[in-house]
């Protein structure tokens, strides 16, 4: 059985993906207790996807959260570097024409410039070797005026919610594993990639360093989970016809809604 570890080499965590890929999403909803539908909603909410618009959803595993962006009638292009989740996900989403299934590395994206309206990325971004390139790659491959969603495991801030959170990755976790997934052995990575992984503000500095405005990043469940989003800046063109609209979206400002 294959497991990543956190070098986060992109044949390990390929390889690792693709051993679960067919129980991937059951497993997912078993160790997240039912939580992963609503993050899911959540997610898809802010990216706010439209009937016409493009969108990128990078490390989309099986293309279920590829079928919840595309219910509103856009295209989204569901890019995974696993071959194994890819052809599961094509198998699964097979009757739905808006979801086109892309091999991909996220730090070398195979599109144009100012191709999407939108790009997210859910429970992937910490096992990207390096995820400040991926960023960049986000950024470049974004429309002026669009944006990015990032969905990431977080760090909850209040000290007692996180030594429970983190006493249930240490031994409920793999419990939940061994009843749910094919590969085990493989989940351990995953309390190892959570645990290494930075606070929201460190990865709200991240998305700016990497060239987005207005970042914002608001809790889900108590901050085990953060929702990041960022925007392109407009061009000129694009900035004229709204001067003086949105000034009270402070640049850089946390989202001040509660927790989900």
């Amino acid at each position: 059985m294959s497991r990543a570890d956190l070098s986060k080499q992109p044949s390990d965590v390929a390889a690792m993906f693709d051993e679960v890929s067919v129980g991937y999403d059951r497993t997912n909803t078993v160790l997240s207790v039912g939580n992963a539908t609503l993050w899911r909603i959540a997610t898809t909410r802010a990216v706010d996807p439209r009937p016409g618009q493009l969108i990128l959803d990078v490390a989309a595993g099986t293309g279920t959260s590829s079928a919840s962006l595309a219910h509103s009638g856009a295209r989204v292009i569901a890019a995974d570097f696993s071959p194994g989740m890819i052809a599961v996900g094509r198998q699964r989403q097979a009757g739905n024409p808006n979801i086109e299934f892309v091999q991909a590395d996220a730090t070398q994206l195979p599109f144009d410039d100012d191709s999407f309206d939108a790009v997210t990325i859910s429970f992937g971004l910490r096992n990207i070797v390096d995820p400040g390139a991926a960023l960049a790659e986000f950024f470049r491959v974004t429309k002026p005026g669009g944006r990015v969603v990032v969905c990431e495991f977080s760090r909850p801030p209040a000290s007692l919610i996180r030594a429970g959170y983190y006493a249930y990755l240490r031994y409920g976790m793999p419990i939940f594993a061994r009843l749910a997934s094919s590969n085990p052995v493989a989940y351990a990575y995953l309390m190892e990639s959570i645990r290494d992984w930075p606070d929201q503000h460190t990865l709200a500095g991240m998305i700016r360093r990497a060239g987005f405005e207005r970042v914002a990043y608001r809790n889900l469940t108590a901050g085990i989970v953060a929702l990041h989003r960022g925007f392109v800046p407009p061009t000129e063109a694009d900035a004229a016809p709204s001067a003086g609209r949105g000034a009270s979206a402070a640049p850089n400002s946390v989202d001040p809604k509660g927790d989900q």
